[in-house]
């Protein structure tokens, strides 16, 4: 049985404090959206927001949705208002969008205290309004706003405004969970309660789920409305919204599509899901949630070496699902609490097969085991395990060597402001080179040497970025004096890695997490060595100092 995908990102998302999409930003996202499945994606609220009128503009002349329907959001027209008369309702109408979602009041609470009309007149305004779009040539759905509170309250009202809405020509009537505190079981007892009252009135069930996650609960809430008898989601690409967010569309459609035996999205579409998920958040510029279900980069991470044993056998023994079916993928975690069959699966994802190498598996793992115990972390930095496996291996070649580093920070003209210089002295390409450089800290001018005096040396450098720099301190009762450890990741136009680095301060382990990053950078890239010292005159080149 069909179940239909709403996607309500554009607007509903875009209320997620730390998001603001331009029209150019949304019109990006649609594609994506559209390959998750999404049967309706809702733009927008033309008329209130200008940057929502204008994105349905843009679209009348280069609409990008294929199998998609464009839909826009509105509310019913205001108390004592025709509809035909009612300004709002009109700049929906000239949104040119094919669909229209309205909000409406179900919640007699909300009718009296914030509508501040008579219930008649809501069931006036749901009618009037739904009636006047249905003959400008409009679906129409209807939002029944903080509908399971207002069926709490009173089932009869709330009953009522639905009716209204479906017996007007309402294709749909979404049932909300607006303040996102429901439970599952309260909800699919109202569904299946509301779905009774209906038809005892001959009225044609046709309802979708609206949820939010302020009780942790918005894609639980959701199945249980469809499996008692909702027939539309709604929702956002991971999940955003205001608050806690709303039901995340991503989580639900693979539900849907993998745990039961309704028809949600096509396995093409599924097989998208990792890929939509990292273009939204790119998009959105929010980083990609690790532990999001079906899509994050840890959802099917594996770190207990007890696990590891096993899935060397078979990896659905400590796996739900598939990754590949959700275009993700299954990764080992290398930590003390690794053992060999950790270590040999985590090997493989990088080309390297130790089947059969019983003695370098060994020295791989104890030597892990003694550098987690000196406060390395290789769970997050699988450059620096794969660094540490290829020293063990005789594999890891030496593109630079470092002679000497150092970086100061001292105070500037004003006692408020700083300066950090750094400098590094090393080998690389058959010269002796001396860099210096200036940045935000130590770190960055230690990066900003370290990025002078290699470019020169290897050219794929300057697609390399630091893009991130974590500090933790070690055994923290012993104060400044503790272990520091910095995770560092970079990127380039084909991915992204981290390194680790230890310390007795923050430069030190900085330092090592840098020179590991550039060093694994190089290796990824393929580029040949060029030998750094073999036969260098011990001066500095000329050009290069």
């Amino acid at each position: 049985m069909k179940v239909f995908i709403y996607d309500t990102t554009l607007r509903d998302g875009a209320q997620m404090e730390g998001i603001s999409l331009s029209v150019a930003d949304k019109i990006a996202m649609l594609p994506h959206i559209e390959a998750m499945g999404a049967d309706y994606i809702e733009g927008g609220w033309p008329g209130a927001i200008p940057r929502d009128t204008e994105f349905f503009a843009a679209l009348k002349s280069a609409n990008p949705l294929r199998s998609a329907t464009l839909t826009a959001f509105g509310a019913t027209a205001k108390a004592g208002v025709p509809a035909a008369e009612d300004p709002q309702v009109a700049a929906l109408i000239d949104s040119g969008a094919p669909v229209i979602c309205l909000v409406a009041k179900s919640d007699i609470r909300h009718v009296v205290g914030a509508l501040r009309t008579t219930p008649e007149e809501n069931l006036r305004m749901v009618r009037d309004t739904v009636t006047y779009l249905r003959s400008c040539g409009r679906e129409v759905m209807v939002d029944m706003e903080h509908f399971f509170d207002g069926f709490a309250a009173d089932a009869d009202y709330a009953t009522a405004v639905v009716a209204e809405a479906l017996g007007a020509g309402a294709s749909w009537a979404i049932l909300c969970d607006t303040n996102g505190g429901s439970l599952p079981k309260a909800v699919s007892d109202t569904v299946a309660d509301l779905e009774t009252r209906l038809a005892a009135q001959r009225v044609t069930p046709r309802l979708g789920i609206h949820t939010h996650d302020d009780a942790g609960c918005a894609v639980a809430n959701t199945i249980a409305a469809v499996e008692a008898g909702c027939r539309q989601v709604q929702g956002t690409i991971n999940g955003y919204g205001e608050r806690t967010g709303n039901a995340n569309l991503l989580t639900v459609a693979a539900n849907l599509a993998l745990k039961t035996d309704f028809q949600a999205v096509t396995p093409e579409q599924l097989a998208d899901f990792t890929s939509v998920s990292h273009a939204i958040a790119e998009l959105t510029n929010m980083a990609p949630q690790p532990r999001q279900p079906y899509v994050g980069r840890s959802s099917f991470a594996h770190k207990a070496g007890l696990h590891a044993s096993a899935i060397r056998v078979d990896p659905n023994l400590y796996q739900h699902t598939n990754p590949a079916v959700v275009g993700n993928g299954m990764r080992m975690l290398v930590s003390d609490m690794a053992g060999r069959s950790s270590v040999e699966l985590k090997c493989r994802e990088f080309g390297v097969d130790l089947t059969g190498r019983g003695e370098e598996l060994r020295q791989i793992t104890e030597r892990v085991k003694l550098a987690e115990a000196m406060g390395y972390s290789y769970d997050a930095a699988d450059a620096s395990f794969e660094l540490l496996v290829r020293e063990v291996l005789g594999e890891l070649v030496s593109y630079f060597e470092v002679e000497q580093w150092a970086a100061d920070v001292r105070s500037a003209a004003s006692p408020s402001e700083t300066v950090s210089e750094a400098r590094v002295k090393l080998y690389a390409g058959g010269h002796r080179i001396m860099r210096m450089g200036e940045g935000v800290g130590p770190v960055h001018a230690l990066d900003q040497a370290l990025r002078a005096a290699l470019t020169p040396v290897y050219a794929e450098l300057e697609d390399m970025r630091l893009t991130d720099f974590k500090v933790r301190i070690l055994d923290s009762a012993d104060g400044t004096s503790a272990v520091t450890r910095v995770l560092l990741t970079m990127n380039d136009a084909a991915g992204t890695w981290t390194t680790v680095g230890v310390g007795a301060d923050v430069i030190e382990a900085a330092w090592e997490a840098l020179t590991d990053g550039y060093h694994y950078g190089l290796v990824r890239s393929g580029h040949e060595p060029v030998s750094p010292a073999c036969g260098v005159d011990r001066t500095f080149s000329p050009g290069l100092e």
